[in-house]
């Protein structure tokens, strides 16, 4: 998919309705309650800047209820922002709630600070009391979506500072879901037969979460690094030279052979318009055709908005992928290695390929040899790849399992701690051969994996800089999957 269709802004259909019979309702000093409606409308939609709107018009009437949602499956909005204006007869809402295609709901009732008369005794006090029934209208629209029925509705109420603020989330969340709905994911090119919790079913995947799965042929990964050109690869080696310090041991050879184990899987992605590129870095497959398992992450993926991750791990990958479209910033793959109980902490990391780019934090990598396979019978055994103690600072953690035919979206916060702040070690590189830091969790250590343990998960996490939990709870609330967030 275009880089431009995944870091767009979100798409939303405004339904505001409003009642026919109040229309032409006038007051001598403020209009007609249509035309106040009209500019309580120009309100809305200047708190709605981070939104791509589609408006049909205020709906009053059946046949506006049925422009809006053809206008709304046309445009092919995200998700649709709904709101009672005042008090309304329902017939129009009911039959849009019936027929609108199933598209993401947020069904909002804003609470005015203070109402702007005293009493209703003046004619133009009285119709403003008409503008003001939010409430009762919402009331009894609020049935209607439980009788219709109406799954990925979320209701909320709030000033509309605070509106704006949940609409905000919401909207990310919906945007999300469409592009996933639009997204290749890339497998290369058979499950992991080491790690069967990971399986996730393929046509589930498509029909449920949105992906289409496209398996990725070692002979093509072959063909792509021999067609590599020597100065392509000359210039990514020296872009990488030049950027990280090299450990003296690493051969480099090795390193030239790792080059190109890297720059065919951005080839392979980039031919196969590839979103989520899951790697089977383990699987032998990689071994005879490369000679070693890419130890680098080219830039290409975050330009493109997309995601590199190891170990054919579709639900880890696409748990990355979708904090990388949540975010828009440098995503990192990691499992929990073990608990330190002394000091409150885990270790956590990943060998293989994992996005070292981050630009405020380049200092923080070393090319080093992978020392997990150098004494391995492979071509280019001990081939380095970029060590990365992961940048620190308060990340979400989040993992997305499949279970029974559903999902598991599991989420946590943790710090991530620099070196200085780490009371293990105060070396910059702790584990050879894995991009790695020390987090110490919101939750007590032992508390949050316990209870990880019980909900039942695999190993692998995406993280991200920032609290991204609300808008995977929207995301959960639309997809359908179940949600757990561990505070």
């Amino acid at each position: 998919m275009k880089p431009q269709l995944k870091s767009r802004k979100p798409k939303a259909g405004l339904l505001l309705v409003a009642s026919p019979r109040f229309k032409n309702l006038s007051g001598p000093r403020r209009g007609t309650y249509g035309e106040r409606k009209d500019l309580a409308v120009k309100d809305i939609k200047a708190t709605m800047d981070f939104l791509d709107l589609v408006d049909p018009g205020i709906v009053y009437e059946r046949e506006d209820a049925e422009r809006a949602i053809r206008l709304f499956f046309d445009e092919k909005v995200d998700f649709i922002y709904a709101e009672f204006l005042s008090w309304s007869e329902d017939f129009a809402w009911i039959r849009f709630l019936r027929d609108m295609p199933r598209l993401p709901i947020i069904f909002c009732n804003v609470a005015k600070p203070r109402m702007s008369f005293e009493t209703t005794l003046d004619e133009d006090d009285f119709v403003d009391y008409l503008c003001a029934g939010t409430l009762v209208g919402s009331l009894e629209a609020s049935g209607s979506i439980r009788r219709v029925p109406r799954e990925g509705v979320r209701t909320v109420m709030g000033t509309r500072e605070e509106i704006t603020e949940k609409v905000r989330i919401f909207a990310n969340a919906a945007r999300t879901r469409s592009i996933l709905r639009s997204s290749t994911v890339g497998l290369m090119a058979n499950m992991n037969e080491a790690m069967w919790s990971t399986y996730f079913d393929n046509y589930d995947l498509f029909t449920k979460i949105g992906p289409e799965i496209r398996y990725l042929p070692y002979s093509d990964y072959g063909t792509e690094i021999e067609n590599l050109s020597d100065e392509e690869v000359k210039a990514y080696a020296d872009f990488l030279t030049s950027r990280y310090k090299m450990m003296p041991d690493v051969e480099y050879d090795k390193f030239i052979g790792c080059v190109k184990a890297t720059l065919a899987i951005k080839k392979m992605a980039c031919k196969n318009d590839i979103d989520c590129y899951v790697y089977n870095d383990i699987d032998q497959a990689t071994f005879r055709t490369a000679g070693c398992r890419a130890g680098f992450y080219p830039q290409w993926f975050n330009e493109n908005v997309s995601v590199l991750v190891p170990e054919a791990d579709i639900g880890a990958g696409l748990a990355t992928y979708i904090l990388k479209l949540l975010s828009g910033k440098n995503v990192n793959f990691i499992e929990p290695f073990h608990i330190e109980d002394d000091f409150g902490t885990f270790a956590g990391g990943h060998a293989g390929p994992n996005d070292h780019n981050d630009p405020a934090w380049q200092d923080n990598v070393i090319i080093s040899r992978d020392v997990r396979f150098a004494k391995t019978s492979w071509k280019y055994a001990g081939a380095p790849f970029a060590w990365y103690r992961i940048s620190p600072g308060r990340k979400t953690v989040a993992g997305l399992y499949e279970e029974g035919g559903k999902y598991k979206l599991i989420t946590f916060m943790a710090e991530s701690l620099s070196e200085k702040d780490a009371p293990q070690s105060a070396k910059k590189h702790l584990l050879a051969t894995y991009s790695h830091t020390i987090f110490r969790p919101e939750v007590p250590v032992k508390q949050l994996w316990e209870q990880v343990l019980r909900i039942g998960a695999t190993q692998h996490y995406a993280i991200v800089d920032g609290d991204y939990r609300a808008e995977l709870e929207a995301l959960a609330e639309i997809m359908g999957f179940d949600f757990y967030s561990i505070r």
